[in-house]
């Protein structure tokens, strides 16, 4: 048997025929056999949401560091390396330990079926429950009730960020039935903090929360996070904070930062963890400026930009991004999974660039073809064009535009094969 760890999590995409099952009957039996190790986690932070859940955790992290105090993080999917995926007390995995519990899990699930996500989730809480922290974050996968994660009885907290339509062939059709899917991570009178939802969304998850006894802390009701000349103002019961704007760029970022503050009020950090959260907080293939790398040599004097949002509400936010930026001619390098919302993700974006170059998605089965991408953004009125690679796609665009500023954009998947490419 390989002792690499690459080796292994390919043996491991072979256990299930699909990538995607959502149950929970097979990570129960998995995290049996290997003695519930679940039930020995530091106090857990769970995170569900469709967007903002990454950002969110990355603050809360940075919150809690500066506090002191040791945090363990799960996140999905990885940029360019699986290890991105476990934080263990604040530092990425070794390749040591990531095999021994890659090893293990594979082990112990004996042959059986299981999805890829779902055994390496448990590889996950096994190396958690093994390396003494004061806290466990952890974000939801899909959705929320039947994701891998949610095998935690007794969180410490709960966290939902805001719920859009996204992933409908799995979560529902309509944004009630995303907000039920994701609202399953509530858990009896364990409280749960509420970012900005729509009406449809929050009734969901109030009603939820009022079912279970779960005390909610919800945008709007209970706390309240807003942009203030150069900085941003947090309020809730305890007081008022005058703070810095967050590092991650982005109004959006404004509502991901209150939704932190929220947790780590509620856990009991002072003013200096909550500056540090919005200050100290990395969370890379999010409004990313590169600005090392073989692809920033190439850009020359261009601005080189990198974004893995990918739904509708993903556009609209950076579309604001783009808007706040000083006026430049922006172009985009775009490459999509075929389950997304093409023509609803480039909307919002389309008043704000003046071309896009198509791509497909390097590795990735199901990427959207490059002539599909190009087709939805001619749709609804944007330029484009179709490259192999961005570096092809790169240069086209500086052949006319030199000092452009340039934006990669539409996957995450797509934000890590560009990691790679550019070391």
């Amino acid at each position: 048997m390989s002792t690499g760890s690459d080796a292994i999590l390919e043996r491991m995409m072979a256990l299930h025929p699909k990538i995607i099952d959502l149950t929970l009957d097979r990570v129960w039996r998995l995290l049996d056999a290997l003695g519930n190790p679940q039930n020995d986690l530091p106090p857990v932070i769970h995170i569900a949401g469709t967007n903002g859940k990454g950002s969110t955790l990355a603050m809360i992290r940075a919150g809690l560091e500066a506090a002191g105090h040791r945090v363990h993080a799960y996140t999905s999917p990885h940029l360019a390396r699986f290890h991105e995926r476990i934080r263990l007390v604040g530092e990425l995995i070794s390749e040591p330990d990531l095999t021994a519990y890659l090893d293990e899990c594979y082990a112990a699930n004996d042959g059986a079926d299981i999805t890829y996500f779902e055994i390496t989730t448990c590889a996950a809480i096994l190396a958690f429950a093994r390396t003494p922290a004061d806290y466990t974050l952890l974000e939801v996968g899909l959705g929320g009730r039947l994701d891998a994660t949610n095998v935690i009885d007794q969180p410490a907290l709960t966290i939902i960020t805001p719920v859009s339509m996204d992933h409908e062939a799995f979560l529902g059709d309509t944004l009630a039935k995303i907000a039920g899917e994701k609202a399953g991570i509530i858990k009896r009178r364990v409280p749960v903090i509420v970012g900005p939802q729509d009406d449809d969304g929050l009734d969901v998850i109030e009603a939820r929360a009022t079912r279970l006894g779960a005390p909610i802390l919800a945008y709007g009701q209970h706390w309240h996070a807003a942009p203030e000349r150069d900085g941003i103002v947090y309020q809730d019961e305890v007081g008022l904070l005058d703070l810095p704007r967050p590092v991650l760029p982005g109004d959006h970022q404004i509502q991901n930062a209150g939704i932190a503050l929220a947790a780590l009020r509620h856990l009991g950090c002072d003013e200096a963890a909550c500056e540090a959260a919005v200050t100290q907080a990395q969370w890379p293939a999010r409004m990313q400026r590169l600005r090392t790398g073989p692809l920033v040599e190439q850009a020359g004097d261009a601005e080189l930009w990198l974004d893995g949002g990918h739904n509708p509400a993903a556009g609209l936010a950076l579309a604001r991004v783009l808007r706040s930026l000083p006026k430049r001619s922006t172009h985009l390098i775009c490459g999509m999974l075929n389950t997304k919302d093409a023509r609803g993700y480039l909307r919002p974006l389309a008043a704000y660039v003046d071309s896009l170059t198509a791509m497909s998605i390097p590795g990735e089965k199901n990427t959207l073809p490059a002539a599909e991408t190009a087709a939805a953004a001619r749709d609804i009125g944007i330029t484009a064009y179709e490259a192999e690679d961005a570096a092809a796609a790169l240069t086209a665009i500086l052949t006319k535009e030199p000092q452009a500023r340039v934006l990669i954009c539409g996957s995450l998947y797509l934000a890590g094969a560009v990691l790679r490419e550019n070391g």
